[in-house]
């Protein structure tokens, strides 16, 4: 299904993909609320969902997204050595890729909510004000640099 070995084995490893073809399953389009192909969710093992993204990207990209998806659902579920493992794995993995500026900002605050140390916090809005100056997330992370 997926052209590229790096997608499809990191699918293989972190996923039970489940594909609905509008056209044949309008009913499960609709469900999820999807308003553009392609759509992806990533639901926990719980069936909730906790990210999703639209459109077709670039290989870095699109794997940045899916495991930012991963991060973002070890996150809602409290694991914060686990999200914030993930979010550093696309902030350090995909740098190139507009998902990093925002795995470092919440690599930080998986940090933080695991120590409760506000260091954390600080060194973080260095790290992304520093590597992604011009991003919305440095503008968030800037209230913690004081």
């Amino acid at each position: 299904m997926y052209p590229d070995e790096r997608v499809a084995r990191f699918i293989q490893e972190n996923f039970v993909p489940v594909k609905i073809h509008i056209k044949e399953n309008p009913k499960g389009f609709e469900r999820f609320g999807a308003q553009w192909t392609p759509t992806m969710i990533v639901a926990d093992s719980n069936g909730t969902e906790r990210y999703r993204f639209e459109g077709y990207l670039p290989v870095d990209d699109f794997l940045s997204q899916l495991d930012l998806g991963l991060a973002k659902s070890a996150f809602a579920n409290q694991n914060w050595s686990e999200a914030e493992r993930r979010f550093r794995e696309v902030a350090d993995g995909f740098p190139k890729t507009e998902s990093a500026a925002e795995a470092l900002y919440w690599a930080g605050v998986s940090r933080y909510k695991a120590s409760g140390d506000a260091a954390a916090l600080h060194e973080t809005a260095e790290a992304v004000r520093s590597r992604y100056p011009e991003s919305q997330w440095a503008k968030k992370a800037s209230v913690w640099a004081a």
